[in-house]
C-alpha cells in the first residue's frame, strides 16, 4: 500500500481521541478532539451522533479553487478513550474505509509540549485509545502525535493526561492545534512524506 493520498475520491477517516463531556473537554487527553473540532470548522459542517457511537462530519479538506479536495470522515468516538476501537472501528466498516485511510490524532506523552510527528504504524506506547484502536484494526494507521510532555516529578500519568492544559501551555495551544489541523490536512492532500517534511518538528 503506498501511503499517498488518493487520486480518486476515496474518503479519509480522520479520528481524534479524547473522553466525551465537558468534564475533560480542556484535557491534554481530548487534544485529538480539538483538532477534528478545528478541522470540522474548516469542512463547514456540523457534527451529527452516528450509530456507531461516535460524532461524526462528513466532508471535504485542503480544497482550493477548482478542486474540492478529498473527502473526508471527521469523527470523535464517544465510548471513553480506553475503549475507541470500537466505533472507529465500525466506523470503518460503515463508510468503507481501510486502514489504510485511517488517521488518527492522539496526545503523545514521548514529546514535548507542540512538537508535532507524523508516521505510519508502531506500537502504542501505553497510549490507551491507540491500544484499542489496534486491537480492532491492526496497527497499520496514520498516527498524527500532538506532544503534551511528561508529567512533571513523580505526578501519575493519568493525572497528568487527565487535567487541562497549564495557563502558559494555552496562551500557545491554538497555535498549535491549527498547525496540527494543517498536518492532517496536507496528509490527506499531499501524502504522508511532504506532511512529514512540512510538519515533523
Amino acid at each position: 500500500m503506498n501511503d499517498s493520498s488518493g487520486t480518486g475520491d476515496e474518503p479519509w477517516l480522520v479520528a481524534g481521541l479524547g473522553n466525551p463531556g465537558p468534564r475533560y473537554a480542556g484535557n491534554r487527553h481530548n487534544v485529538g478532539f480539538m483538532v477534528v473540532d478545528l478541522l470540522a470548522e474548516r469542512a463547514g459542517g456540523t457534527f451529527r451522533t452516528h450509530k456507531a457511537r461516535a460524532a461524526v462530519l462528513a466532508g471535504r479538506l485542503g480544497g482550493v479553487p477548482g478542486s474540492p479536495g478529498p473527502r473526508v470522515v471527521l469523527a470523535k468516538p464517544l465510548s471513553f478513550m480506553n475503549l475507541s476501537g470500537g466505533p472507529v472501528g465500525a466506523l470503518a466498516a460503515f463508510y468503507k474505509i481501510p486502514v489504510s485511510r485511517l488517521v488518527v490524532v492522539h496526545d503523545e506523552l514521548d514529546l514535548e509540549y507542540g512538537v508535532l510527528r507524523l508516521k505510519r504504524g508502531g506500537g502504542d506506547n501505553g497510549h490507551n485509545g491507540l491500544k484499542s484502536l489496534t486491537a480492532a484494526l491492526g496497527k497499520d494507521y496514520y498516527r498524527v502525535r500532538f506532544g503534551v510532555g511528561r508529567p512533571p516529578g513523580r505526578m501519575d500519568t493519568a493525572d497528568h493526561v487527565l487535567r487541562d492544559f497549564s495557563a502558559a501551555e494555552r496562551k500557545e495551544l491554538d497555535y498549535f492545534v491549527d498547525r496540527t489541523a494543517d498536518a492532517v490536512e496536507t496528509l490527506v492532500t499531499r501524502g504522508l512524506e511532504p506532511a512529514q517534511n512540512a510538519y515533523n518538528s
